[in-house]
């Protein structure tokens, strides 16, 4: 089942899944959404809340509706309940997190559980593990990404949500607040150096839970402004949630897609400083979230996954990422 289906990254999603011979059933709140995809693809669709959505006939569930903090939690307590595998396509960090308090009920449950199934995170946390495999003493991690292409809605108004809480960073294995934007550093993307910093990202949960490396920053490429009072004023909520609301619906064309890919970069360093680093290019960021979710799909209805939760890496391994369409993976 795709919940969220009548969202962006749900319908490419479900788009890619017919394309490759599979019959997800599709699901979500809104039946004007809903129902004509499902009558597009020649689908079977539900309509439901996340906490009352039927499950009967399923066997694996995937969270593309956002925002997470809403839908997850009931989603996840549905499918422990039916005994359903449950992914998602999260890189809220509060989600993240409080995924992982549910480790030992799925277990119980006999489910897999996996968290930032997407482009949140699977190709930072891969990078991070692979890393981390070659330098099992590493005591620091940066990683850094750029993905041009335009936002959807939904991803927009989560992104503001998490301009406005702060800068984060792990340090000694706990997260510290930031100046959102800072530190800022220049990095070796394979096209080219780029000034990047410090950003509020998955990674500050999943690649900690998938390496253990206890300092940990994550950087991507922010507006001029991104430390400026606009960002502070967003914190509070009213204008916030005015600011959500004149986010545009859709998000990138199938053209800007095409057009477009994502370049992500991470380096380990030991105590003694010394530094092993990799880099990855790949397709357009929604490209890539429908190809990894439904590959790990696939994995998780094969039986090749333990029942718990896990991040990307922690499931199906460090070179998962490898096995994308278009992804290149380099070594530094």
């Amino acid at each position: 089942m795709v919940y969220g289906a009548n969202g962006y990254s749900g319908r490419l999603l479900a788009r890619l899944a017919v394309d490759r011979g599979e019959r997800p059933i599709l699901a979500g709140r809104s039946r004007s959404s809903v129902a004509p995809l499902a009558d597009e693809l020649g689908l079977s669709y539900r309509i439901g809340d996340p906490a009352a959505v039927p499950l009967d006939g399923v066997d694996t569930v995937v969270n593309c509706a956002g925002p997470f903090a809403a839908t997850a939690a009931p989603l996840v307590a549905s499918c422990l309940s039916a005994g359903k595998h449950y992914l998602d396509i999260t890189g809220e960090l509060d989600v993240l997190d409080r995924m992982f308090t549910q480790d030992a009920a799925a277990r119980a449950a006999g489910v897999v559980m996996i968290t930032g199934a997407g482009f949140d995170v699977v190709p930072t946390d891969c990078l991070a593990a692979g890393l981390a495999a070659a330098v099992p003493d590493a005591v620091a991690l940066e990683l850094a990404f750029h993905a041009p292409g335009g936002l959807s809605r939904g991803t927009a108004r989560t992104a503001l949500g998490e301009a406005a809480a702060g800068g984060l960073r792990r340090v000694d294995g706990v997260l510290v607040p930031t100046r959102f934007g800072t530190p800022s550093r220049a990095v070796p993307f394979p096209s080219g150096p780029r000034t990047v910093g410090a950003t509020r990202w998955g990674d500050l949960v999943t690649a900690y839970r998938s390496t253990g490396i206890p300092n940990i920053t994550v950087y991507t490429s922010l507006p001029r402004n991104a430390g400026s009072p606009l960002v502070k004023v967003l914190g509070f909520g009213p204008l916030r949630t005015l600011a959500q609301a004149l986010v545009r619906r859709g998000g990138p064309s199938r053209e800007r897609r095409s057009a477009t890919g994502c370049e992500v970069w991470a380096e380990v360093r030991d105590a003694a400083g010394n530094p092993r680093s990799a880099t990855l290019t790949g397709p357009n960021a929604y490209a890539l979230t429908a190809d990894a979710t439904l590959r790990a799909v696939r994995e998780v209805r094969a039986g090749t996954v333990p029942a718990g939760v896990h991040t990307p890496s922690q499931a199906l391994g460090a070179d998962f990422v490898r096995r994308l369409s278009g992804v290149e993976v380099h070594l530094g």
